[in-house]
């Protein structure tokens, strides 16, 4: 009887403790706190369609933050404007026993505007949680309610949303109204525990037990790789509009219609002033290229983000007489003023950032994050960045390169790949000298050519001060201890796309002298030095976003009286991923050094990154050969 009762009793108190310490820490799997800054005990989103104009979010979070980098994955953070409301917000704070040690309601949110340091006005507002831990680990339980009348966007569903960060549970249910043609998109479900429920106008995933995952060098986009759904609408409202995304043609129609066709009025003063301009202009680009310039001089960058106006740009009339706006504003007033000379153009819709990011193709709906403007030629579209004072015509670089884009015409929309530049656009050409004198001293002197994306790396220094520049050099050839900078000039031809740098330089003891014997760095002016990180066992493909094609040659010119000891092996390594060589040739009384490197842009298997790493190391090794010479 007594074995019974204390077995009552223990049972009771493992029930109680279940109840009041749900929070606690002890409670989480071992598997997932390990490579874990975070873990995500439990996560449910519900999302109520009720109409085309009216949609509610529910948000309930409840994540345990291990260490002070976990804190960026609580996510307590709302944005609202006239169309979205936040109906409630609050959080609880446990301890890693489970006990609550605070209660923060919507007044301690922080509420502030979302405008940046460039934004003249916005509507957009956010509701955020600043909370600053007193001890890890702790438990945050989050929960929200927003109410819409925005339905042009559905909440996307990632289970995992950063590295670092394991689940426990999260599920998304999405209840629908008949009739709105609710679609939705799964992607890399694959080696996940996921389950999908469908019933009738309802839907819900939910994903149990995902262990944290490490950040690998090379990895693609996290979401080109992780799990993730896509929800939308092919009849939805923004801001009170009606809209449409059956399909892209569609889509596009109806966007122009209602964000750009009753824009497109401008002074007869600015209409005369720009006819004036392209006079004598022979071709619609040449038109094109004088009114760009036009407005990269008139113009300047800020965002305005108010109402539709997240979407609709700010009146043509007004960007004229202000001389500001932001990307749809300005892409949307170099359409006109073109349209005004009888230049056709085209308003783009594209995800801008260094991250090369594609529309979802086979998924209509809203989607980007930037605009530009599509100019068509016999041989596609010139793309041109409209937020740009300094870039070149018709240059893209690494924002908004070689990815897929929404081009808004009047007669639809169409999905169109911004330019590529491929391995053998990305090019840097080097043509140097450099001595090196008895004592070990070097002097040299460098000329590089840099066009493509290599081109937008470099091109902004032009604008640097003398000391930056110069700081600039010193850490561009950081393998040159003693390094002095004695001159500098560059060229920035923009109608060519290419930028020149000429530098010469100084150094001492550059080459080690020892006894009769001296050794001199072979390669002064273009070396490798980032060799990928090793890996016991590789999770993700990786990628080669951008390739490059670098070919120098370089005059040598050693001391009298030293002859080389022994002789110098040329490389040449060819790999699936480039290819490399290096040669040191005699050319009458002088040595020249040449080296060409290709790097080919790729997606490739995991199983292949060690291959890559060592095609890598090995150029690495070569870019850092020396020779001996010996007093003759």
């Amino acid at each position: 009887m007594k074995k019974i009762f204390f077995l009552f009793i223990f049972l009771l108190s493992i029930s109680i403790f279940s109840q009041e310490n749900i929070f606690t820490t002890i409670l989480i799997p071992k598997e997932l706190t390990e490579n874990a800054n975070s873990v995500v005990r439990n996560q449910k989103i519900d999302v109520e369609i009720f109409s085309k104009k009216n949609m509610t979010i529910k948000k309930y979070k409840v994540v345990t933050v291990l260490n002070s980098k976990g804190l960026g994955n609580i996510d307590a953070i709302e944005y609202y404007d006239k169309s979205t409301s936040v109906k409630s917000i609050e959080a609880i704070i446990y301890n890693s026993f489970g006990k609550e040690i605070k209660k923060i309601k919507r007044k301690d949110f922080i509420d502030q505007s979302v405008a940046d340091g460039f934004s003249v006005y916005s509507d957009d507002r956010k509701l955020f949680l600043d909370y600053i831990p007193i001890e890890y680990p702790f438990t945050i339980v989050y929960t929200s309610e927003l109410e819409t009348s925005n339905t042009a966007f559905l909440p996307k569903w990632l289970p995992l949303d950063d590295f670092y960060e394991s689940i426990e549970n999260s599920s998304i249910t999405i209840k629908y109204m008949s009739g709105l043609g609710f679609k939705y998109k799964e992607k890399n479900f694959n080696n996940y525990n996921i389950s999908k429920q469908q019933d009738l106008n309802q839907i819900t995933y939910r994903a149990v037990n995902i262990v944290a995952q490490k950040r690998e060098e090379l990895s693609p986009s996290f979401k080109n790789i992780y799990p993730s759904v896509l929800f939308g609408l092919d009849f939805f409202s923004l801001e009170g509009v009606e809209g449409n995304a059956t399909t892209w043609e569609e889509f596009g129609k109806w966007r122009y219609k209602s964000l750009l066709s009753d824009n497109e009025e401008v002074s007869i003063q600015t209409q005369n002033a720009i006819r004036e301009l392209v006079k004598d202009a022979d071709s619609p680009i040449e038109k094109a290229k004088r009114i760009y310039e036009y407005v990269q001089n008139k113009t300047r960058y800020v965002s305005i983000q108010v109402g539709i106006g997240g979407w609709k740009p700010m009146l043509v009339s007004d960007v004229d007489r202000l001389g500001y706006g932001d990307c749809k504003a300005l892409t949307n007033y170099t359409r006109v003023l073109l349209k005004t000379v009888g230049v056709n153009s085209y308003y783009t819709v594209v995800y801008g950032g260094e991250e090369k990011i594609s529309f979802e193709t086979d998924f209509v709906s809203m989607q980007g994050n930037h605009i530009i403007l599509a100019l068509p030629v016999a041989t596609g579209y010139i793309f041109l960045e409209c937020t740009s004072q300094t870039s070149p015509f018709g240059f893209n670089g690494n924002f908004t390169d070689d990815r897929y884009a929404l081009i808004v015409k009047p007669e639809g929309g169409e999905i169109v790949k911004t330019t590529n530049y491929n391995d053998s656009k990305n090019k840097q050409i080097i043509s140097g000298t450099y001595t090196i004198d008895a004592t070990g001293n070097l002097s040299g002197f460098i000329q590089i050519k840099s066009s493509g994306i290599q081109y937008d790396v470099v091109y902004p220094i032009e604008k640097k001060s003398n000391e930056d520049k110069e700081s600039y050099y010193k850490n561009r050839f950081s393998w040159i201890k003693n390094l002095k900078i004695k001159k500098i000039n560059q060229l920035n031809d923009k109608e060519k796309i290419e930028f020149t740098e000429d530098v010469e330089m100084m150094a001492q003891s550059y080459a080690t002298i020892s006894n009769d014997l001296m050794i001199v760095p072979l390669n002064v002016f273009n070396r490798y030095v980032n060799i990928p990180q090793r890996y016991k066992e590789r999770k993700n493909s990786f990628e080669v976003s951008r390739g490059f094609h670098d070919n120098d040659i370089t005059q040598i010119n050693f001391p009298n009286g030293y002859v080389i000891d022994g002789k110098f092996d040329n490389v040449i390594i060819e790999s699936t991923f480039g290819k490399y060589k290096l040669m040191l040739d005699k050319e009458n009384e002088n040595f020249v050094l040449k080296r060409e490197f290709i790097l080919n842009n790729g997606v490739y298997d995991k199983s292949e990154y060690e291959n890559y790493r060592k095609f890598m190391e090995q150029i690495a090794k070569s870019d850092n050969s020396k020779i001996i010479l010996k007093k003759a």
